[in-house]
């Protein structure tokens, strides 16, 4: 780890954004960040992309390659561990479609510098682009959350648009097998709050997407939330004094 306190670089999990990448990825470098562009078994066309991104910016984007697709959760990981080896301190994650609002990088650094132990969790504000069905069933998710924390304290934990302290996450992974697909961002908001890891939210615009590539898989990635919700509530359980005490400490 590097002697600077603060020491942010970008982490993006790719998989057949070739659509988006290129324009993500300039909208970030141009907040001076180093990018971690993660391909997570992508199709030729976009490991090309990525390929071109990398080769014209080496000094500025890290390419790492997953052989096989194993999920968005698994490719933030893999950046967050080359985000490690590389010596940065907090990582700032975010999607590759385009769907968050770049110009809003420097508020998430700002808060992540001003309470660099806390993740800074995006809290999203759609337009009218957002998907009803997709809106709406993130509520029984919001519902679970806040049962499974014993509070409100996680506004959105679906958002992927957020700044995470390296130490917590390689603290929490080296004892903890997290989710590894569309399970993952819910999953390790809640067991880093577990863990006592303040969580603060900030608004941000989000829209969908700029190349129409979702790859939410309805009936799989339904079950594996389902699955997490109730792995999560029956790790709750025998956490519930822990989780009551923090609530009456901050009265």
């Amino acid at each position: 780890m590097r002697d600077h306190p603060f020491n942010p670089c970008v982490v993006v999990p790719v998989y057949n954004h070739e659509g988006a990448i290129g324009a993500v990825t300039s909208r970030l470098l141009a907040h001076g960040l180093h990018c971690v562009l993660v391909d997570d078994g992508s199709t030729a066309a976009c490991a090309r992309v990525l390929d071109d991104i990398a080769a014209a910016e080496p000094a500025r984007v890290t390419l790492v390659r997953l052989a096989v697709n194993g999920g968005k959760g698994a490719a933030v990981m893999a950046g967050i561990a080359r985000a490690t080896a590389l010596g940065y301190s907090h990582v700032l994650q975010i999607d590759a479609d385009g769907q968050h609002d770049t110009a809003d990088v420097p508020r998430f650094l700002e808060q992540g510098r001003a309470q660099p132990d806390a993740v800074i969790c995006g809290c999203p504000v759609y337009d009218d682009s957002v998907p009803k069905a997709r809106l709406y069933g993130r509520y029984a998710t919001h519902v679970w959350v806040w049962i499974n924390t014993l509070s409100f304290d996680i506004r959105d934990s679906m958002c992927g648009f957020r700044v995470y302290p390296v130490a917590a996450i390689n603290a929490l992974t080296a004892r903890t097998r997290l989710g590894r697909r569309m399970n993952f961002d819910t999953d390790v908001l809640v067991r880093l709050y577990w863990r006592g890891v303040r969580i603060v939210n900030l608004p941000t615009r989000v829209r969908y997407p700029e190349d129409g590539v979702s790859h939410f898989l309805v009936w799989r990635d339904n079950v594996l939330i389902s699955a997490m919700h109730t792995a999560l509530f029956f790790g709750m359980l025998p956490r519930i004094p822990l989780l009551l005490a923090r609530k009456w400490r901050r009265k």
